[in-house]
């Protein structure tokens, strides 16, 4: 009789071999389905988290921009004081404290634009540059190197990469 029983157990055991496996419960279903849905909400999550992050990169690139522009445009606004007083302390005077105020204040106001970051570049000897220079007028000068300044009429200034105004000079050979 074991015979019997050892062979119903091989039968019980091929029959369980050639059928396909069960389907399922409901409960590993149910718990596949959660798992799925958790997925995609954790995905959905992520990429929200990513695009506000970009959002908030962006509108502060922004704001950095718009604050740089304001603040170059408001130095612009102030340029032709300092050429005029500039071409005041050019001009011959016979009043010694007079000069010595516009001076005093040309002096204070380079201090500002420093403060601010703003640089001023165009003298004479200087190597021409086309992206900094507006050269206006051109001069033969056997002294003076290709493409150097002979003259400048007015200085250009720069605040960090950005060209507030350019230099207006006269180039040689």
């Amino acid at each position: 009789m074991a015979k019997k029983e050892k062979a119903k157990e091989k039968e019980a055991e091929e029959v369980k071999e050639e059928t396909p496996e069960t389907a399922p419960s409901p409960e590993e279903s149910v718990m596949q389905e959660l798992q799925e849905k958790l997925a995609a909400e954790h995905e959905a999550h992520l990429r929200l988290a990513a695009e506000y992050d970009n959002f908030r990169k962006r509108t502060q690139k922004e704001k950095d921009g718009v604050y740089a522009t304001g603040k170059a445009d408001a130095i612009a606004k102030f340029l032709p004081v300092y050429d005029n007083l500039v071409r005041a302390l050019a001009q011959e005077t016979q009043d010694a404290a007079f000069k010595k105020g516009v001076e005093m204040i040309l002096a204070e106001l380079n201090k500002i634009l420093e403060g601010l970051g703003v640089q001023s570049f165009g003298d004479a000897g200087d190597a021409f540059d086309p992206e900094l220079h507006n050269a206006i007028m051109h001069t033969e000068d056997p002294e003076l190197g290709e493409s150097v300044l002979s003259q400048v009429f007015q200085r250009g200034f720069k605040l960090g990469d950005r060209v507030i105004r350019f230099a207006m000079v006269q180039v040689a050979n």
